[in-house]
């Protein structure tokens, strides 16, 4: 049986449609807020995003393509996948790796989940 810490007690296809969502989001946004666990499960999935945008080629488009969803940016008039090839990825061109940080909040009044903002440094 599973760490029943790790467990998120949702299928799978919820769980990818959930973080291409918060991934998209991020990138388009810049920072999220969000519960702890699933900013540090869209971390390292929004960490190869960036990746991607920095080698910039035909095939990582497509690749990033595959995994964004396709939303106009707020900040300009281009879509989250153009958005993040012009203007995310080349403010990382020098830095290799490390891109989001996630800060601890308080937690949610509600259900007093774990709460935290990842965001892009």
């Amino acid at each position: 049986m599973a760490n029943p810490k790790q467990v998120f007690r949702r299928n799978t296809e919820w769980w990818n449609h959930v973080e291409r969502s918060l991934v998209t989001d991020l990138i388009v946004h810049g920072q999220i807020k969000t519960t702890l666990e699933r900013a540090k499960r869209i971390r390292s999935s929004a960490e190869k995003m960036i990746t991607l945008g920095k080698k910039n080629t035909l095939s990582t488009r497509r690749q990033a393509a595959r995994f964004l969803r396709l939303i106009p940016s707020k900040i300009e008039n281009k879509d989250s996948l153009q958005y993040l090839f012009d203007v995310v990825a080349p403010k990382y061109a020098q830095r290799n790796g490390g891109y989001t940080r996630i800060i601890k909040i308080s937690n949610r009044a509600g259900d007093n989940a774990k709460m935290a903002i990842i965001k892009l440094v």
